[in-house]
């Protein structure tokens, strides 16, 4: 019994890992929000009236790494959210572990294990430039946190057995990435995905 509950502890979080990875439809499209820039782990460029401009966590991180750009870290995020949610659908292991925490990882680890004990396969396609906002930055100590806010319109191709199956889906999400401020590496790690309000 207590194994049965365990196991259907697993499925529930793989399944959520691969909800929150892949999205859901929600009223907020991508093309109701403006395009913002910011740059990091791994796009566009905020303008003055940015509101991350002005946080107390941007003024935090800069004076424990000066040289942070905002824009450059949406730059970052972007790259990093289009490299992660592809080598996801193809089980890229490889690209994959530099980019996310270990517990991420081990998230996406299962779910890609199960996808393909089930001998199923996916490719993803961006049919639009994913948007990114920096929503927010937090600071303790020597860790940073930044969330991104991500509108992307992907289309997802599945096949199995059964033959092909094909989503095109709208999806609105908010990525967590961390560092520490004073490691050698200038990384950043997806650490949490999450859904965001339509």
């Amino acid at each position: 019994m207590l194994q049965i509950l365990f196991l259907a502890a697993v499925a529930a979080i793989v399944l959520y890992q691969l909800y929150a990875t892949l999205g859901r439809r929600v009223g907020r499209q991508p093309e109701d929000a403006p395009a913002t820039a910011v740059s990091g782990p791994t796009g566009s460029a905020p303008t003055d009236s940015h509101p991350v401009l002005r946080s107390e966590g941007l003024a935090a991180l800069k004076s424990k790494q000066p040289d942070f750009d905002p824009n450059k870290f949406v730059t970052g995020a972007r790259t990093a959210y289009e490299q992660i949610v592809s080598a996801y659908a193809e089980g890229d292991r490889e690209t994959l572990r530099p980019l996310l925490s270990a517990e991420v990882m081990a998230n996406f680890e299962q779910a890609m294990a199960a996808r393909e004990a089930a001998g199923r396969t996916e490719k993803v396609e961006f049919l639009t430039p994913p948007r990114l906002d920096l929503e927010s930055i937090d600071v303790e100590g020597d860790s940073a946190k930044a969330v991104v806010r991500i509108l992307a319109e992907v289309r997802t191709r599945t096949k199995d057995e059964r033959g092909e199956g094909v989503d095109d889906r709208r999806t609105a999400e908010l990525w967590t990435f961390e560092r520490e401020v004073k490691s050698a590496n200038p990384n950043w790690f997806l650490t949490f995905v999450a859904a965001a309000e339509a």
